[in-house]
């Protein structure tokens, strides 16, 4: 499987909610990273790491990703498009650019940065708006 077919598994797993494939795609020493002004934020480390990034996440809002392109570039897969969904504690809705990049080493993730345009994710958050959407 190339590492493009590998990081379109991750997102079939992450769309199916399928907890199982997704540990078998990330490696167990994968970091993911994230704005660490997000909740959700930060700096994360293998499968416990990915586990409480993706409970911390889904906990403050309830969202979908879409995959508009998903391309290798020099070392890494790039994934772009939007997530969209709503605040948990609010029900204010977002719709925002995203940029994810991963890097696969033989047939596993073995990091990923999580892009978004946090301004926007922080109105959301914290207004219950978002007026500027990108």
């Amino acid at each position: 499987m190339s590492d493009v077919e590998v990081v379109r598994e991750i997102y079939e797993a992450m769309a199916a909610r399928d907890v199982s494939k997704l540990l078998a795609l990330i490696d167990k020493t994968c970091v993911i990273t994230q704005d660490p002004a997000l909740p959700w934020g930060g700096r994360y480390v293998g499968h416990d790491g990915f586990t409480t990034f993706a409970l911390t996440l889904s906990g403050a809002i309830d969202s979908v990703v879409s995959t508009d392109a998903i391309y290798a570039a020099d070392d890494e897969v790039i994934q772009y498009g939007r997530t969209q969904g709503s605040v948990r504690a609010t029900g204010a809705t977002f719709d925002i650019p995203e940029v994810h990049r991963w890097t696969i080493r033989d047939g596993k993730a073995v990091a990923a940065h999580f892009a978004i345009d946090t301004a926007a994710m922080l109105r959301a958050l914290e207004t219950g708006s978002v007026d500027d959407v990108g």
